[in-house]
Formats: structure tokens, C-alpha cells, sequence
């Protein structure tokens, strides 16, 4: 299988989110200097005026300036930074949840590599203007668009509302939420609105090609509740959208057809990323 990335809007998510990191933790070191300046420039002012008190046998002021100064030394500013140099320690939330997604993506990549062969091809990072899917797959046996999700969780669907549940290591209930995104969509609107748009685009040009639709739940320990009414196909790794290609019917594309669609499509998404720029309000 080969695979051509035409953007790699995840890895840039994680490099933003880590220097705004960076910038944050600088601010808060720039503060910290402040007050250890402040800090010391308080500490020596009692130590000289307890030391002139010695001077001048004023034991009354001298013992009333020692204590005072070893209060103050007691104030010490304490460091934001942590000492223990673990890498990564110092990674948000947020750059964690992004790292997760992407090695999500990476794995699925890796699986679908070992059982293709080099018919097909696997386009990363497409984008429109209805947003971006993770994974485009071009083949004899069609077109797959993939949506993936590391999520450690058991994801209930029901129509275009994902649920999230999270169990402790005794099966408790800990956690529930819904999945959406930051435009509040969930994992099937996220995929069918691009999906939408893509598959319109081929049609106006002479390629009426079906964009068959995946999520695949990537994380080890995911797993899939109660689904109704979905709006795409849902399935558990990589191995769901090998059968997906299995089951395919009709839809059958030659090498220049193959050709042809993976042009459009990396025209289109050229012109779309260059409209998009590094921080457009398009969905993700």
C-alpha cells in the first residue's frame, strides 16, 4: 500500500499546543524571577538592619530583625517547574488527547499496510471546506474515507449522537460524556460532512464515485455499546475496514480511474489547504 500525506493537521495541533505550552510555563518562570528578586531584596534588608542593630548592641532590635528575617527566608518562592526531569511530565491535557489520536491513526495505517497490497493507496490529512478525514483509502474495490478514534471507552451511537462511557478496573460507571468536537459534531457528522462534499466534488467531475464512510475505534481496550440508526459504518480496528473492502459491491475502479480520482482529490485538497492557512476556522 502506499501513502501520501497531503497534510499532517494533527501533528501541527500538537506542535501549536506545545509552544503555546512552552510560552506558559516561560511567563510563569519570567514571574517566578520576579519574585525571588523581590524575595532576596526583602531578606537582605532585614539582615542589614539586624546586623547595624548588632553593631550597636541594640540586642532588643537585633533579636526582633532575626526572627523577622528568619520568617521571610520561610517565604521562599517555590518553583513552578518540576524537578524530577521525567520526559513529557509536563504535557497538557490536551497534547496528550492529540498524541493519542495520532498514534490511533498511525496503528490504523500500519494494519491496513500489511494486508494491502500496492493497488491501493492510503491520502492522510485530506481537507475541504466541510471540514478534514483522517484517511482516504483509493483502491480497485473503491473509495473509503476513515474517521479514528483512540478512545478508551465503551461508545454507545444512536443516529449522529455518540456517547462515551468509562468504567474503573471493578466495572464501576466513572465517566460519561459525548463525543463531539470543538464545532460539536460527532464522529459521524465529522467524517459525513467532508464525506459529502468530496464525493459531490468527484461527481461534477466525471467521477461519480461512492465515498464509502468508517470509524474505527483504534484504542485497545475501546469498545462499541449499543448502536442504532447509525449514519456511518462503526467497527473496532483496523480489521472492520478490511472487511468493509471485502464486502465491497460495485464501485469497482480500474488504474486510471484510481489515477484519476487520487488527482482530484489532491486538488482539491491543495486548494482548500491553501485557502484553509495554519489557523482557519474550518471544522475539524
Amino acid at each position: 500500500m502506499h501513502v501520501v500525506e497531503l497534510s499532517n493537521h494533527p501533528g501541527d495541533m500538537l506542535d501549536h499546543a506545545a509552544r503555546r505550552r512552552v510560552a506558559a510555563e516561560q511567563r510563569v518562570l519570567a514571574v517566578h524571577e520576579d519574585e525571588l528578586v523581590r524575595y532576596h531584596a526583602r531578606v537582605r534588608a532585614i539582615e542589614v538592619k539586624r546586623d547595624r542593630a548588632r553593631a550597636r548592641h541594640s540586642w532588643w532590635a537585633w533579636l526582633r530583625l532575626s526572627v523577622a528575617a528568619w520568617k521571610e527566608k520561610r517565604t521562599l518562592p517555590r518553583s513552578p517547574v518540576s524537578s524530577t526531569g521525567h520526559a513529557g511530565e509536563g504535557r497538557t491535557d490536551l497534547e496528550e488527547k492529540i498524541r493519542a489520536g495520532i498514534e490511533g491513526e498511525q496503528l490504523v495505517a500500519t494494519e491496513l499496510g500489511r494486508a494491502l497490497d500496492d493497488d491501493w493507496t492510503l491520502l492522510r490529512g485530506y481537507v475541504n471546506r466541510r471540514g478534514e478525514i483522517d484517511q482516504l483509502l483509493v483502491g480497485p474495490r473503491g473509495l473509503f474515507a476513515i474517521e479514528v478514534k483512540n478512545l478508551n471507552a465503551t461508545v454507545h451511537v444512536d443516529g449522529d449522537r455518540w456517547r462515551a462511557d468509562k468504567y474503573d478496573n471493578y466495572g464501576n460507571l466513572v465517566e460519561q460524556r459525548p463525543i463531539v468536537d470543538r464545532m460539536g459534531r460527532s464522529p459521524s457528522m465529522q467524517l459525513n460532512e467532508p464525506a459529502d462534499e468530496l464525493e459531490r466534488f468527484l461527481r461534477e467531475r466525471g467521477q461519480p464515485v461512492p465515498v464509502r464512510r468508517a470509524v474505527v475505534l483504534a484504542h485497545r481496550r475501546s469498545e462499541l455499546g449499543t448502536v442504532r440508526h447509525p449514519t456511518v459504518r462503526v467497527g473496532v480496528s483496523a480489521a472492520y475496514v478490511l472487511a468493509l473492502i471485502g464486502d465491497a459491491a460495485g464501485g469497482q475502479l480500474d488504474r486510471a480511474q484510481r489515477a484519476e480520482v487520487q488527482r482530484l482529490i489532491r486538488h482539491d485538497h491543495d486548494f482548500h489547504a491553501k485557502r484553509r492557512g495554519p489557523r482557519s476556522g474550518l471544522p475539524r
